[in-house]
């Protein structure tokens, strides 16, 4: 049927340079990171822990730094290891869409190909904060965390976050707890969010410092979860610690929104972008399963029950996918996206998550061992219903902007 516009030969009409992008990353990790998968598995519980230099890739280290230290160079090497970032600052340009792509396929590993720690708040230092802390964590020399949530602040930061930053001299005084904070054994820095006018807070109260980790008065414990054998999420405690005035990221009392762009696009959006990598991955894998596994005389993949399920897993995917690649176009658009991307990691999170679970009753019992990726991709999407700010966090950021906005957010 003749139609008056030319119709996109691939979803979403991605342009040639992302589609060739987006087989290269596939083509790197089916062929350097599946094969490391075993190990990865083999060593993911063991009682030792973290492997000493393993600081790449994956926070729980389930594998010798050597191993690392290959893939980061396989990564550097091959123009994955900052794609999304300008190439001004030695990114290769390709903005969030093409961290959407390619972090697609990376996620349908375990053993995920190390990628630059620059954080976007970074971006909007002086040019002397630039050169000496985002292009070094461009490069991988330095590591970044970002400390925002507290123990009584983590939905709502805004209203109830309660470390604060008081002048001294020519700097500041940091006091308070942040919570949740993923990475801190590894970082030489910190983003941290405080406090600096109790009155305006958020509209103004609020800003962003880049902290030396290990600045006097400046303590951690670990915090034990469920997602891996050794915690890696951190109480931190601020106290009393100076900072000296040119540790300021951005405009004082402006570093509310450098959070939030940071939760969105480098927290929420990636959440959304996990989920379809892991189950792209994971349907890959049952569909294979239900076509060779019999059960009273014929495969799993006769069985109605069986289809359906791996129907659901693939229309979750593909949704899931749309959000995912929309919200990064309009970002690198200059739209506002933060609804959008709290869509994604909303769905993410809950469709990823049961879809996971549908794969996981295809493969049985198959599917909780560790000679498979599908518990630890089921524990991970679980956990992406709460890390990055809750399922009802996310209603609500919808929410206020269907409400504000109207019929412009649905009919765009």
């Amino acid at each position: 049927m003749a139609v008056k516009y030319s119709a996109p030969t691939t979803a979403f009409a991605l342009p040639p340079e992302l589609i060739e992008l987006k087989e290269h990353a596939k083509n790197i990790v089916e062929r350097e990171c599946f094969p490391l998968e075993a190990k990865f598995l083999s060593n993911q519980w063991l009682d030792e822990g973290p492997k000493p230099g393993a600081t790449e890739g994956q926070v729980d280290g389930s594998l010798p730094a050597e191993d690392w230290a290959r893939l980061k160079q396989i990564s550097q090497d091959a123009g994955l290891y900052a794609v999304g970032l300008p190439e001004e600052y030695g990114g290769e340009g390709y903005g969030a869409l093409g961290e959407v792509v390619v972090a697609e396929q990376l996620n349908r590993s375990l053993v995920k190909l190390p990628r630059s720690g620059a954080m976007m708040p970074l971006l909007h230092g002086t040019d002397a904060q630039k050169e000496e802390f985002l292009m070094p964590s461009i490069r991988g020399e330095k590591r970044f965390v970002f400390a925002q949530s507290e123990p009584g602040a983590g939905s709502d930061p805004g209203n109830s976050m309660r470390t604060t930053a008081k002048r001294d001299g020519d700097g500041w005084r940091i006091n308070g707890q942040k919570m949740w904070i993923s990475g801190v054994e590894d970082a030489d820095y910190m983003l941290v969010l405080t406090v600096t006018d109790p009155e305006k807070r958020q509209r103004g109260g609020m800003t962003m410092f880049i902290v030396d980790r290990d600045s006097p008065g400046i303590s951690w414990s670990p915090i034990e979860t469920w997602l891996v054998r050794k915690a890696h999420q951190y109480l931190v405690t601020f106290d009393d610690v100076f900072v000296p005035g040119d540790r300021v990221l951005g405009r004082e009392g402006y570093g509310f929104g450098l959070g939030q762009e940071w939760l969105a696009i480098q927290d929420r959006l990636t959440r959304g972008t996990l989920a379809c990598g892991r189950l792209a991955r994971g349907l890959e894998i049952a569909t294979e399963w239900a076509k060779s596994r019999e059960t009273f005389g014929a495969p799993l993949a006769e069985r109605q029950a069986i289809q359906w399920m791996l129907v659901d897993v693939f229309m979750d995917l593909k949704t899931i996918r749309a959000i995912a690649y929309e919200t990064a176009a309009r970002y690198d658009a200059g739209e506002e996206v933060r609804h959008l991307a709290a869509m994604a990691k909303y769905m993410g999170g809950n469709y990823g998550h049961r879809s996971m679970d549908k794969i996981m009753q295809i493969l049985g019992g198959m599917g909780e061992t560790l000679e498979m990726p599908i518990s630890t991709f089921y524990r991970e999407l679980r956990h992406g219903r709460i890390g990055g700010g809750t399922d009802e966090i996310q209603r609500i950021l919808m929410a206020r902007a269907i409400l504000k906005q109207g019929k412009k957010v649905w009919e765009a």
